[in-house]
C-alpha cells in the first residue's frame, strides 16, 4: 500500500502531484456530490410536505420550483468556480466548495420553515457547481494515456452515488426526515477534512489565467468553447445528450408506477440496478472499450445503445422487460467518458477550468428543462384525455429521437474535425 503524506506539500513545475492521492480525493468527492443529491430525494417531498400542511398540490409545485432553481444556480456558478479554479488553483475551490456544502447541508436539516430549505438549496446548487472544477482537476493530473480511465473511473463514482443515494436517504428517512440532511453534512465534512490533509494542488501558478466577469459569465464562457471547434460541436451533442438523459431521470418513478404498477420499492431496485450497471461498464470496460474503438467511435457507439435502450423503455410492454433493458443500455455509459477525454485532449490547461465549467452550465441548463418538456409536457399530456393517442411511453420515445440527434451531430462535426490516425 502507498503511504499518503499526512500533510498537503505545494506543487512545483519540477514535481507532478501525487497522482494517486489526487485522484482518491476527486473520486470521492465526485461520489459524495451524488451521493448528497440522492440521500435526499427520498425526503425532500416528505419535508416539503410538512411545511405546506401536507397540501399535495402546492407541496408538488414548490419541489418543482426548488429543483429547477437548484440546476439554475449551478448554470449560474460552474462558470464562476471553474475560473476561479484557474486563477487560483482547484484546491481552494474544491476545499471551499465541500465545506460550504457540509454547512449548507447542517441549514437545510435545522430549517425550520420552506424559504429556509429553498434558500438552503439554493446555496447547494451554488456549491455543486464544483463538478466543473473537479473535471478540471482530473484533467491536470491525467496523462493521455489514463485519460479515459480516470473519467471512466468518475463514471462510476456516478454510478455509486446513484445507488447509494435514495438507498440510504430512504433509511435514514425512515428514521427521521431530517436525519439525511445531517448525514450528508457529515460525509461532506470529514471529505473536507481529509482533502485539506492530503489534496495537492494540480495547477502550478505558471499555468494558471487571470480572472475577470466576463470570462465567469455562463453565457460568455459558454462562447468561449468556439475558441475549440471541436468542443463547439461536441458541446451541442452533450446537450442532446444530456436533455434525454436527465428526462429519463425526471419521468422515470412516474411513468413505472402508472404502466406498470411498481411501488417505490421496486423503482428503488431498478435505479440501483442503473446504478450499479454503470458503474460496472464504467469501471471495467471504459478504457478497454476506447482502447479498442478510440474516443470517437466509442462516443458514436454509446450514443446509439442509448438511443436503442430509450425506445426499448418507450415501447416496452410489461414489467420484466425494464431490467434487460437496464443491462443493455448500460453500454450508453461510455459516452460521458469519451466524450470528456476528447474535450480535455485539446483544450489548453490553463483553461480547462472555464471550459469544463461551459458544460457543467449546459447540464445544469437541461436540467431546468428537463422537469417542465418530459414531465409536466410530454408525460403529463399522452396520459391525460386530451392527448390525441395514449403513449405514456412518450418521453423515453422522444429521448430515443434526442440521442439518435446527438449521434448524427456527432458525425456531422468528426468530419468537419479529422481526427489524427493516432486520436480516432
Amino acid at each position: 500500500m502507498t503511504n499518503v503524506p499526512t500533510q498537503a506539500e505545494p506543487s512545483t513545475p519540477s514535481e507532478p502531484p501525487r497522482r494517486d492521492a489526487a485522484i482518491v480525493f476527486i473520486l470521492i468527492t465526485i461520489f459524495l456530490d451524488v451521493l448528497s443529491v440522492g440521500i435526499i430525494i427520498p425526503v425532500l417531498p416528505e419535508l416539503v410536505l410538512e411545511f405546506t400542511d401536507q397540501d399535495t398540490s402546492r407541496a408538488g409545485m414548490f419541489v418543482g420550483i426548488i429543483g429547477a432553481s437548484y440546476s439554475l444556480m449551478q448554470f449560474l456558478f460552474a462558470p464562476i468556480l471553474g475560473a476561479l479554479s484557474d486563477r487560483f488553483g482547484r484546491r481552494p475551490v474544491i476545499l471551499a466548495s465541500m465545506f460550504g456544502l457540509g454547512v449548507d447541508f447542517v441549514v437545510q436539516g435545522l430549517a425550520p420553515n420552506i424559504w429556509w430549505l429553498f434558500g438552503g438549496r439554493l446555496f447547494a446548487g451554488v456549491m455543486g457547481a464544483s463538478f466543473s472544477t473537479s473535471n478540471a482537476y482530473i484533467a491536470d493530473v491525467s496523462t493521455p494515456e489514463t485519460r479515459a480511465k480516470n473519467y471512466g473511473l468518475s463514471g462510476v463514482m456516478f454510478g455509486l452515488g446513484f445507488i447509494c443515494g435514495p438507498a440510504l436517504g430512504g433509511l435514514l428517512g425512515d428514521i427521521h426526515t431530517r436525519l439525511p440532511f445531517f448525514a450528508a453534512a457529515t460525509l461532506a465534512l470529514l471529505n473536507w477534512m481529509y482533502g485539506f490533509f492530503i489534496l495537492p494542488e494540480s495547477l502550478p501558478p505558471e499555468r494558471r489565467s487571470s480572472f475577470t466577469l466576463a470570462k465567469a459569465n455562463p453565457l460568455g464562457t459558454v462562447k468561449r468553447l468556439r475558441k475549440y471547434p471541436l468542443v463547439a460541436g461536441l458541446s451541442l451533442v452533450f446537450v442532446v445528450a444530456s436533455l434525454a438523459q436527465r428526462g429519463l431521470e425526471n419521468v422515470w418513478v412516474l411513468s413505472m408506477e402508472y404502466r406498470f404498477g411498481w411501488d417505490a420499492k421496486t423503482n428503488g431496485l431498478a435505479l440501483g440496478l442503473v446504478g450499479l450497471m454503470a458503474a460496472m461498464v464504467q469501471g471495467l470496460l471504459v478504457a478497454r472499450i476506447i482502447s479498442a474503438l478510440g474516443e470517437r467511435r466509442t462516443l458514436m457507439f454509446g450514443l446509439i445503445v442509448s438511443s436503442i435502450a430509450f425506445c426499448g423503455y418507450g415501447l416496452a410492454s410489461q414489467g420484466w422487460m425494464i431490467p434487460c433493458i437496464i443491462v443493455f443500455g448500460a453500454f450508453g455509459g461510455v459516452v460521458s467518458p469519451a466524450l470528456q477525454s476528447l474535450v480535455a485532449d485539446v483544450v489548453d490547461p490553463s483553461e480547462q477550468g472555464k471550459i469544463q465549467g461551459a458544460l457543467t452550465s449546459l447540464v445544469s441548463l437541461t436540467n431546468i428543462i428537463a422537469p417542465l418538456f418530459f414531465t409536466a409536457g410530454l408525460f403529463s399530456y399522452f396520459t391525460s384525455s386530451r392527448a390525441i393517442i395514449h403513449l405514456p411511453g412518450a418521453p423515453f420515445l422522444v429521448g430515443s429521437c434526442l440521442l439518435f440527434t446527438a449521434a448524427v451531430i456527432a458525425a456531422m462535426v468528426f468530419q468537419r474535425q479529422p481526427a489524427s490516425p493516432r486520436r480516432q
